[in-house]
């Protein structure tokens, strides 16, 4: 487990594995930070139970307040971030970049890849300070046709 500073003044938020137990949690994050894209129940609980996913949740007080999974693609010597999400009141605190981090360290591929809102300049900030570059375009992407930009991360130590 990860200590990261949190909200209060002093506290601290675990970073630590998720489990199925934390379906309604995630379901309740999912609904905050992604009001339009919200998951559909099916791929919550495949993300908290399907093999080859790495997933962890930011605790705080007992409560999830930042989660992130990422499907490892061994065949492809590559991993896929799926979701990255921090509650807003927990958000400019470092979690998000500690999740992310977190996250990485288990991902035991040469490249890591995610996609990202085009408007949601935060989260561009967030990945382009830990080393993404923009890989690609998916345009009309999300229900309402804004684009998904891709970005990719070589990871050093793996692969060639």
């Amino acid at each position: 487990m990860e200590q990261v500073s949190s909200a209060a003044p002093g506290s601290t938020a675990v970073i630590e594995p998720a489990t199925w137990r934390d379906l309604n949690a995630l379901r309740n994050l999912e609904q905050v930070c992604f009001p339009q894209d919200v998951w559909p129940l099916f791929d919550l609980i495949g993300v908290l139970t399907f093999p080859g996913v790495v997933r962890l949740k930011a605790t705080y007080a007992g409560s999830m307040v930042g989660f992130i999974s990422a499907d490892i693609r061994r065949h492809e010597d590559l991993a896929w971030i799926s979701t990255v999400g921090v509650l807003p009141e927990y958000r400019r605190q470092g979690l998000g970049s500690r999740l992310l981090l977190t996250c990485e360290e288990h991902l035991p591929v040469s490249e890591i890849r995610l996609s990202v809102r085009a408007s949601n300049n935060p989260a561009i900030q967030l990945y382009m300070r830990h080393g993404y570059r923009q890989y690609g375009v998916w345009q009309r992407y999300y229900s309402d046709g804004e684009d998904a930009l891709v970005y990719e991360k070589r990871m050093k130590g793996f692969g060639l």
